[in-house]
């Protein structure tokens, strides 16, 4: 979750170090710090607080160097404080090293450290790994790669590392399992980051660290090995990176630019998975008709955002194939001893392609025989590379924290998805799955639609926000939208929110209902009976004095008797109206926030990718 960087080449570090590490804040900003060789020595400077501290410090101390190493933490082992800030070194001032991961066997390697006469500045996991390899030094490893390698093998749990040693200060060293890590391959020169955006404007050729090894990076070359030791070759990748991807391109905040995106997102996915005779093809499914047409059963599973657009997921592709399907949070799965002997497929659903615990889902799926599709957006990513499939969600960098555009795109990459396995299994006629990619097709339409009524949401977010917490209440297919509303609204604007299928509501959350409890309610027009039973719900809410909020169908009278106030939405077919829907509850959340003076773009104790568990 933390992000790392590191350069080696003729230039100074010092800047390259904050432009990589301005690009990483979204992986954590409790702190940062770097450490750069000047003169035959490090010199080092690190501040609690954001990205800006760091920077005033270095105004006010200047430091230049190369090569240099620099980090910007989400706090895990120890506060964040100035002693417990990145990069952490050695007794001897010969090592700096920074971190991102948990080092789970960090009390018994601590109190050897201890028992061998070490005193330790920090509360960190971290500053065992740097007196490690001290000992290993001291205790007569040939060098440092050997003994930085002797260590690795040590920890237990999840790292990805970037060190420095003076006793070989034209090289950088890194190791990584379980946590991203990647390097930036220059003329002279090379980089290590966390994330590629981090490396935009220096190179587009990359390689990726697979788990479990170790790189020694000079400015001419690297050479990487396995924790056993064995040499491994890497391919070189060529990635695009836009730079207006990581500007904010005129609007106030990243997270309202990313919004705004998802028009333009969505036609994108549809242009890039629909062919001219109203075929869908992905074409990195990897996955034959014949594979499809005997699938019975599968598994999704995700984290956090994703595992809604997974409940969403699972709607579509029964209502289209008839295929069952088990959705699970991954942090869940992966202990509760699933049983996977008819579930031939497991699809995750992850925006980095990073999250740990979606990652050790698809791991233990693959050791049971299951072929595993990653719905992802991330090209290379650690997702991508142990699946056996993937249809990219194409949103492009999201920057920030709360997931906008990427989870959009994850329910459009889902729908395209039902749609041609239905198809292809013959459970959708051609007539009917025409019809739906018809229906898909005007979806951006009506997002631009809600994007254009952004101030009247503005107005109802102010006029709602000062209370301590919210009700959201969705059915069936917008249910999940209702989960995702409350989630958006609870990660940025703080304000305590719960989403619950409307038909629960009697079950107990009825009891918060007060004359002060704002109550947002999906309840666009449906075929069926779902719309009348949401209504029904509503007035349950109204009749107990619930400030009520409804997000209605454009031209839907019966709702305006009911609410107190009304976001009107496009009409959109069941199924695909939380495209839409989502829209206006990520523009209500980001309103609340805005009125409630919360870091938008930024918000307390959350991380953009969740790497650790």
């Amino acid at each position: 979750m933390c992000g790392i960087v590191g350069y080696v080449g003729g230039r100074d570090a010092v800047p390259i170090l904050l432009e990589g590490l301005t690009r990483l804040e979204y992986r954590g900003y409790d702190s940062a710090g770097l450490a750069v060789f000047d003169a035959g020595a490090y010199a080092m400077r690190r501040n609690v607080g954001r990205l800006d501290a760091l920077r005033q410090t270095l105004a006010d101390a200047p430091l230049a160097g190369t090569p240099g190493i620099g980090h910007t933490r989400w706090a895990t082992h120890g506060a964040p404080s100035a002693r417990n800030c990145h990069p952490h070194t050695d007794s001897t001032g010969r090592i700096a090293l920074v971190h991102n991961g948990i080092i789970e066997n960090c009390r018994a390697l601590r109190a050897e450290l201890t028992a061998a006469g070490h005193t330790f500045r920090s509360e960190t996991d971290t500053e065992v790994i740097p007196r490690l390899i001290e000992e290993a030094l001291r205790g007569g490893a040939a060098d440092v790669r050997t003994a930085f390698l002797a260590v690795c093998k040590r920890l237990s749990g999840s790292y990805a590392l970037a060190m420095l040693c003076a006793d070989e200060p034209g090289t950088l060293f890194a190791a990584r399992l379980g946590s991203p890590l990647v390097i930036g391959c220059g003329d002279g020169e090379h980089f290590i980051a966390s994330d590629v955006p981090a490396l935009q404007g220096e190179t587009e050729r990359v390689v990726y660290l697979d788990d479990g090894e170790l790189a020694a990076v000079t400015a001419d070359g690297l050479t990487v090995c396995s924790l056993a030791g064995e040499p491994r070759v890497h391919k070189v990748h060529r990635v695009r990176l836009d730079p207006q991807a990581s500007s904010k391109a005129g609007f106030d905040k990243f997270m309202l630019k990313e919004i705004h995106e998802q028009p333009r997102v969505l036609r994108g996915l549809l242009g890039e998975y629909l062919g001219d005779a109203g075929e869908v093809r992905f074409p990195d499914l990897t996955l034959t008709p014949q594979t499809l047409r005997g699938i019975r059963r599968l598994g999704i599973v995700s984290c956090g955002t994703a595992y809604y657009a997974a409940m969403l997921g699972k709607l579509l592709i029964e209502r289209f194939t008839g295929i069952a399907v088990d959705t699970d949070l991954a942090s869940e799965f992966r202990y509760r001893e699933p049983k996977l002997e008819a579930v031939p497929l497991l699809v995750a659903i992850s925006q980095s392609g990073e999250t740990a615990d979606t990652l050790a889902s698809v791991r233990l799926a693959r050791e049971k025989g299951c072929r595993a599709l990653a719905i992802c957006n991330v090209p290379g990513s650690t997702l991508v590379r142990e699946s056996d499939a993937v249809i990219y969600t194409c949103a492009g960098p999201e920057i920030g924290v709360a997931s906008t555009k990427a989870y959009t795109a994850q329910l459009m990459c889902l729908a395209l998805l039902a749609i041609h396995m239905g198809r292809t299994r013959g459970e959708l006629a051609e007539p009917e799955a025409a019809a739906l990619l018809r229906e898909l097709a005007r979806v951006p339409d009506a997002v631009h639609y809600v994007l254009a009524r952004s101030a009247d949401i503005d107005a109802i977010a102010r006029k709602h926000h000062g209370g301590p917490s919210a009700l959201y209440l969705g059915r069936n297919f917008n249910y999940p939208t209702a989960l995702e509303g409350a989630l958006k609204n609870k990660e940025i604007s703080y304000q305590h929110a719960e989403g619950y299928a409307a038909g629960e509501m009697k079950h107990g959350p009825i009891a918060l209902v007060d004359e002060y409890l704002p109550v947002v309610c999906v309840c666009t027009r449906t075929e069926g009976p779902v719309y009348e039973k949401v209504l029904s719900n509503v007035r349950e809410a109204q009749a107990r004095s619930g400030r009520i909020i409804a997000l209605a169908t454009d031209g839907d009278t019966q709702i305006e008797e009911l609410a107190e106030d009304i976001i009107f939405v496009p009409e959109t077919i069941e199924p695909f109206s939380p495209i839409v829907n989502v829209v206006a509850l990520q523009l209500l959340a980001y309103y609340a926030a805005l009125a409630r003076g919360s870091d938008i773009d930024k918000p307390r104790n959350l991380a953009k990718s969740v790497t650790v568990e």
